[in-house]
């Protein structure tokens, strides 16, 4: 019996829709990308690159980090919004764009919520108060002491206006009283190279991004923004140890994607990833460098992430921040 090719071509579509795990058998099909919003060197990509070749173990498939920086990160996430929905590209995305970025900017020409499916949380770390040698402190008191007396002489740089280090640097100043001038630049590489120089001051980095300069003595680092001490650099106080009470800021990793992109794709990708953090070269690595892995259902990352944006959006609107 013969059968129309547009029947055959039908029922096939219909099978498929019929069968939803047939999405994730044959996931993926081709190379995987993941886009970092931010350029090479800040704690985004090292995370990113951690993970990338241990998924493309898993997915045999190549699994490649592209760096799309700009706007806060923001200019990544919207790329990323208009890509296919079918799990070939992420958003390796973070406090900064996601949590920060949703209400900092007014004219974002996506919604978060909406357009992005949270798909699996990587990793948390805490942001790190580092300031150049020069610089006579050895605790965020004394700094602040030091900034009282030096009102507007004193700046602190970020990956960007509206990122985590931006942020993170107007909830001290808030807190503080003190009055410091923010320095944008395009990512935390160069923000860190012109840091660790003498060009500029302080910053509110990332552990990972940080940490090989505060080991090597280029960088003093005078506290952590966590409720407890890192592990991976234990001597260094938290906040509320260095005399700045009531500052707790973490930083967090996850994958983003398309919200249209099947559902057994999303929990393909999640299980998988979750396998790959639980490698002991990745938690070793992870630890090496400040980072947690955070272990969460793809519900609870979901709600996770609600809850952030929720909470930056007190900060963005009492430090009066705004990016159209």
């Amino acid at each position: 019996m013969k059968t129309h090719l547009p029947a055959a071509i039908a029922m096939s579509v219909a099978a498929l829709l019929g069968n939803p795990a047939a999405h994730s058998q044959t996931y993926p099909a081709k190379p995987v990308r993941l886009i970092v919003p931010f350029t090479p060197g800040g704690g985004t990509d090292i995370v990113a690159r951690t993970v990338a070749p241990k998924l493309t173990d898993r997915f045999r498939q190549q699994v490649f980090v592209d760096n799309r920086p700009g706007a806060a990160g923001t200019v990544g996430a919207d790329l990323t919004v208009k890509s296919a929905p079918d799990g070939h590209t992420m958003l390796v995305g973070s406090t900064s764009e996601v949590g920060i970025g949703s209400s900092l900017h007014t004219k974002l020409p996506y919604n978060t919520l909406r357009d992005l499916a949270p798909v699996t949380p990587l990793a948390s770390t805490p942001m790190v108060l580092v300031v150049h040698p020069s610089i006579p402190v050895k605790t965020a008191k004394e700094l602040v002491a030091f900034t009282l007396a030096r009102p507007g002489q004193l700046n602190y740089v970020s990956a960007g206006t509206g990122t985590g280090n931006h942020m993170s640097g107007e909830l001290f100043r808030y807190l503080t009283k003190i009055d410091i001038v923010h320095v944008a630049y395009k990512g935390a590489g160069p923000a860190l190279a012109d840091l660790v120089g003498g060009q500029v001051h302080l910053m509110f980095s990332t552990l990972p991004a940080a940490a090989p300069f505060v080991k090597a003595g280029r960088l003093k680092a005078l506290a952590v923004s966590s409720a407890q001490r890192a592990p991976s650099m234990s001597e260094i106080p938290t906040m509320a140890e260095a005399g700045v009470p009531g500052y707790e800021v973490v930083y967090w990793y996850g994958f983003f994607a398309p919200a249209a992109t099947p559902k057994d794709v999303l929990a393909r990708i999640h299980a998988d990833t979750a396998e790959v953090l639980r490698l002991p070269d990745v938690v070793a690595n992870f630890a090496k460098q400040g980072l947690d892995p955070i272990k969460q259902t793809q519900a609870q990352f979901a709600a996770f992430v609600k809850a952030d944006i929720e909470k930056w959006a007190v900060v963005v609107k009492a430090s009066g921040a705004e990016i159209d």
